[in-house]
């Protein structure tokens, strides 16, 4: 892509472990490798709507490898509920002489990628989600991370349950897709996990927490923010929508608590993880996946394969298209769960 001189970079949605690893390595590969010049477009969406641009140079990708978060900045700005969004963001890339844009994010900021895409922008696409729930990849950076703090604060809830003869639920994040809830739940050894992918009985749940006690240990519930009760409805924190349409989650976790408690008539206590699964230092996993997901990034842009997605399969990164890959949320199969039964008590 010999004629794409400029390269916009952005990244949207909540932040996550790995993003600035990421524009590391976008910015690096195209300086080094293939004598570009890398805008950063600030505020997500934002950015290229309303012409938000920092410099991208060798030394503001230094030391950001380590750094949790995004230096560039993200929102939830969704360009199609803007009046003339896709205008101007044709406008703000001519203007700024963007030849391509690397659009870094979840399903919403890869569809809006798709969007533009299909209305002529070049844009290659970077999976970006701690909820590991976009579809085509296997992985995506951010997961490992939050799986790693959420397990952490399992270990660390279950000495002080123990000490106090509770039950503790610990919320985890996960709207659609139980994936964090899974994973730090079979780490940390929790006797209940349960996802946004299926109603879970409070009775069920109950009956396992006093099998526990019986046994004379304290019961770890281990809950998604998207998870249902059968005869109930999503917990939120209030009815407000974001640009996308999602609204606020959370609070299932003391509500599970409250009904433990007066149902087995032991004491419980709910602790919410929130954002904390989001922040700090990206694991091992997470950098070396990020850095390579923006290498081939800037592969794909070189080769003027716009459109694309770049993927985990197995052990190596391949290209999906972005229809293919935001067509459909990638949640947990149920057996998986069943699976993680046996262990439960």
């Amino acid at each position: 892509m010999s004629a794409a001189e400029r390269i916009g970079v952005l990244t949207g949605g909540g932040d996550c472990p790995g993003l600035n690893a990421v524009i590391r390595a976008v910015t690096r590969k195209g300086i080094e490798v293939h004598g570009k010049e890398i805008v950063g477009f600030r505020s997500g969406w934002r950015g290229p709507l309303e012409g938000l641009t920092m410099p991208l140079g060798l030394e503001e990708v230094e030391r950001i490898l380590d750094r949790g978060g995004t230096i560039l900045g993200s929102s939830r700005t969704n360009p199609y509920k803007e009046a003339d969004g896709v205008a101007r963001i044709k406008r703000t890339m001519a203007e700024q002489r963007i030849d391509a844009l690397v659009a870094i994010g979840g399903e919403d900021t890869l569809g809006v990628a798709n969007g533009l895409h299909e209305e002529g922008v070049p844009v290659v696409g970077v999976p970006k989600t701690i909820d590991n729930d976009l579809d085509a990849t296997d992985y995506t950076f951010g997961f490992d991370t939050a799986v790693h703090i959420a397990t952490e604060a399992i270990d660390r809830l279950r000495t002080t349950a123990e000490s106090h003869h509770r039950a503790l639920v610990v919320e985890v994040m996960g709207r659609h897709a139980g994936w964090i809830a899974l994973h730090s739940g079979l780490a940390g050894g929790a006797n209940v996990i349960l996802g946004p992918e299926q109603r879970f009985s409070v009775d069920w749940v109950c009956d396992w927490v006093t099998r526990r006690f019986e046994r004379q240990y304290a019961p770890i519930i281990v809950v998604a923010e998207g998870a249902i009760p059968e005869d109930g409805a999503e917990v939120l924190q209030g009815g407000e929508r974001d640009a996308f349409g999602h609204v606020r989650l959370g609070g299932v976790g003391t509500w599970l608590a409250e009904e433990i408690s007066q149902r087995t008539g032991n004491e419980s206590r709910a602790v919410v993880l929130g954002h904390t699964q989001r922040g700090g230092t990206p694991t091992a996993y997470d950098r070396v996946l990020a850095t390579r997901f923006g290498l081939h990034a800037m592969d794909a842009l070189t080769e003027r394969d716009f459109g694309s997605m770049v993927a985990l399969r197995g052990t190596e990164i391949v290209r999906v298209p972005l229809a293919e890959a935001t067509a459909q949320l990638k949640t947990v199969p149920l057996h998986r769960y069943t699976e993680a039964q046996a262990l439960f008590g």
